[in-house]
């Protein structure tokens, strides 16, 4: 038997595991590593899983080719060759616009594709960048742009030191945090409880998170930036307004209180369905010390999006709770990303068919369709997919899975053949993340503790890693072939980071360990990648710091309360106070603990338990619409309709339906055996395609208007 330790890859927690394998290097025993200076042994069903991961059948071991209709195993140089052949020829006669590329989820969990994604994207030069990013944070980039010049400057809780919390639209206890690296949430809320603190969730659902809570507000999906409007107007109105150290760096306060004048909590309580006095007294309790608002998916996936995340840190600068311990922080990871921070900027081109504008270098994927569909100039003709699922993970999915056919050229870099890469010409797969080093570039910066941990691979491997991947790709783009030297490209990829970051390369490293150790070099600890090494539990640097004004790069060195790109879409919002009261159903989406997207669904131990693809319905609105527990509906929207069983519950409230995302695992050609002997369904082939958060172009997920009906 041996032992080895290491991150867990599968969530945003970074959870410090125990593996162990037998002589025969098979896994017998995933457990938490107890040693794990963050995690401290905590583990969730997704990282006891890794094992049955890297054990799955399913995951390809070698590339793919479709000839005649069909899959076959191929060489890597086949692969490469067919790649050569077909991929330039679209570039040379149509364009760099006329590929396109999808990054999904998997692909921020992997250091390889972290890094070297980045390289292909920028050789590729394409507009036509797509990701995960638009069907779920990209509000919350948009509103830490705009508010502190830097995209990635995203505040988190102080979970450790807080004693107010306020959640909304979150389910901290089941995605174990999310843009909130946590391990043993749990334990943290706990923490607070035992601290004399309170935990208040706003969320349509009584989730475990909400039933965890000591208050829950069940409020109307799609009016969370109503809600914290009112809380503003409350501070505003009462002089509770005291951003303390912070006045010295604000612009915009008196623009904050004006635009806050409308909102009174008699305005928003018929719309949000919390009553005034409620929103009142919520307000006067985040001027407490040692208070934080914390919003997320639910938040950012609805119509008003940017504004609401926006709202959130708002309110922390004005209760005088950012960049304060138990507050709102910015981490200090010991890897900062590379290049130059400029201040934030959107809208530097446009999507050719709606016009929708770039949001950090990307487009909204819902628009995609709408760029393989319509002919002309620009058009989409070849598409690159990097870890992604966008087939079962963006809205009015059926339409895009449709368009994917209509392509002359598509290429998964994937471990699965799945609903999205069944449509590709090449599958060309990577490791396991046993096989692999793991390094979690992104989420050490959203850790609510400075910490640090490298990863080496655990077990060899005789596929290729992910980063030469990348690299043999960014070759072909860039006319040096299928044989373009990939040690050369990757001595240039180090060359350029180390003069970005105004260091020299140095020792016999190479792919991403080389560049985490430049990174590390780089970074505010006086830190090496050999002190990670020599560190296998990892290395924690402290409690989160304030960081204002050194954290802010806007153009006036200044918190921007008001800025121009959010205020111009409160005028929409406001709006929404004259409209007449909806009494028709919306949907919402909702996770479990042992799923993470689409991407988990193959694996056995986290599948277990039953059907959880159901729509929940309240009992008065089954009552109402003659609808039966456990009989299937009928969920129809604009875009399409799906049928699921109906679960009678209470855990939602009127006028709400619930339905799981991720599935709808019951499509011809994948070879996911476990994922689709439990299909469940889509419900992104109800989401619409046209609902949008108009600055950030990211899809309405919550509050989709429905119609359920017994089928």
């Amino acid at each position: 038997m041996t032992t080895a330790h290491v991150t867990c890859p599968l969530c945003e927690a970074t959870c410090g595991l125990e593996v162990t394998l037998d002589e025969n290097q098979q896994v017998t025993r995933v457990k938490g590593d107890e040693k794990d200076v963050f995690s401290k042994g905590y583990i969730c069903p997704k990282g006891a899983s890794l094992g049955a991961l890297h054990h799955d059948p399913d995951r390809l071991a070698a590339p793919l080719l479709k000839r005649d209709g069909e899959f076959v195993e191929v060489s890597w140089q086949e692969a490469y060759d067919e790649i050569d052949r077909r991929l330039p020829p679209i570039l040379e006669q149509h364009g760099r616009d006329a590929v396109a590329v999808y990054a999904g989820n998997p692909g921020v969990h992997n250091i390889a594709l972290t890094l070297y994604g980045r390289v292909l994207y920028k050789a590729l030069g394409t507009k036509n960048f797509y990701s995960a990013t638009s069907v779920d944070q990209m509000p919350k980039h948009f509103s830490a742009g705009a508010m502190f010049g830097d995209p990635l400057a995203i505040p988190v809780p102080d979970l450790d030191r807080t004693k107010h919390l306020l959640i909304l639209g979150a389910n901290p206890l089941v995605s174990n945090g999310s843009l909130m690296t946590a391990p043993d949430i749990r334990g943290r809320l706990r923490g607070i409880r035992n601290r004399g603190g309170k935990i208040v969730v706003v969320d349509p659902r009584r989730t475990r998170t909400a039933a965890f809570a000591d208050e829950h507000h069940a409020i109307r999906p799609g009016t969370d930036a109503l809600l914290l409007f009112a809380l503003l107007n409350v501070l505003f109105a009462e002089n509770l307004v005291q951003p303390g150290r912070l006045e010295a760096h604000l612009n915009g306060l008196d623009d904050v209180r004006e635009l806050a004048r409308p909102f009174t909590p008699e305005a928003v309580a018929p719309r949000t369905g919390i009553d005034a006095a409620a929103i009142r007294r919520m307000a006067r309790e985040l001027t407490a010390d040692n208070a934080v608002v914390y919003g997320r998916i639910g938040t950012t996936t609805q119509a008003f999006g940017t504004v609401a995340s926006w709202l959130v840190d708002v309110l922390n600068v004005l209760t005088g709770n950012l960049d304060e311990p138990g507050g709102a922080m910015f981490p200090l990871a010991a890897c900062q990303p590379t290049g130059n921070r400029r201040p934030f900027a959107v809208g530097r081109w446009r999507s050719r068919v709606r016009g929708y504008p770039e949001v950090v270098g990307e487009l909204p994927v819902a628009t995609l369709a709408d760029e393989i569909e319509t002919p002309g100039d620009g058009q989409v003709r070849a598409l690159i997919t990097v870890s992604g699922n966008p087939c079962l993970s963006t809205p009015n999915a059926g339409r895009l899975a449709a368009a994917l056919e209509r392509l002359d050229f598509m290429i998964s870099v994937d471990v699965y053949l799945n609903e999205t890469s069944r449509q590709a010409d090449v599958i060309l797969p990577g490791p396991s993340p046993l096989e692999r080093p793991h390094f979690d570039l992104a989420f050490y910066q959203l850790s609510v503790r400075n910490v640090a941990n490298w990863t080496p691979a655990t077990l060899p491997t005789e596929l290729p890693q992910e980063w030469e991947t990348m690299l043999r790709l960014t070759g072909i783009v860039t006319g040096q072939g299928p044989e373009a030297d990939v040690a050369a490209l990757d001595d240039f990829v180090a060359a350029e980071t180390a003069r970005r970051n105004g260091l020299a390369v140095t020792g016999d490293r190479t792919g991403p360990a080389r560049l985490v150790d430049l990174l590390l070099r780089a970074g505010p600890y006086d830190v090496t990648l050999a002190d990670l090494e020599a560190a296998p539990h990892g290395m924690d640097f402290g409690p989160l710091k304030p960081r204002i004004p050194e954290v802010l790069c806007t153009a006036s060195g200044r918190i921007e309360l008001a800025p121009e790109p959010i205020v111009a879409d409160v005028p929409r919002l406001c709006a929404e106070l004259e409209r007449p009261l909806d009494d028709g159903l919306v949907l919402i989406g909702r996770r479990h603990l042992s799923s993470n997207n689409s991407w988990m669904h193959n694996l056995e131990p986290l599948i277990r338990g039953g059907n959880r693809c159901t729509v929940l319905v309240h009992p008065e609105d089954a009552s109402r619409l003659g609808l039966t527990d456990g009989a299937l509906a009928s969920v129809t929207s604009r875009a399409g309709k799906l049928e699921v069983p109906v679960e009678v519950t209470d855990e939602v409230r009127p006028g709400v339906v619930s339905i799981p995302h991720g599935w709808g695992h019951d499509v011809d050609g994948s070879r996911t055996r476990v994922a689709r002997a439990n299909p469940g369904v889509n419900s992104n082939l109800v989401a619409d395609e046209t609902l949008l958060d108009v600055p950030s172009g990211t899809s309405v997920l919550n509050g989709i208007p429905v119609e359920v009906a017994p089928v």
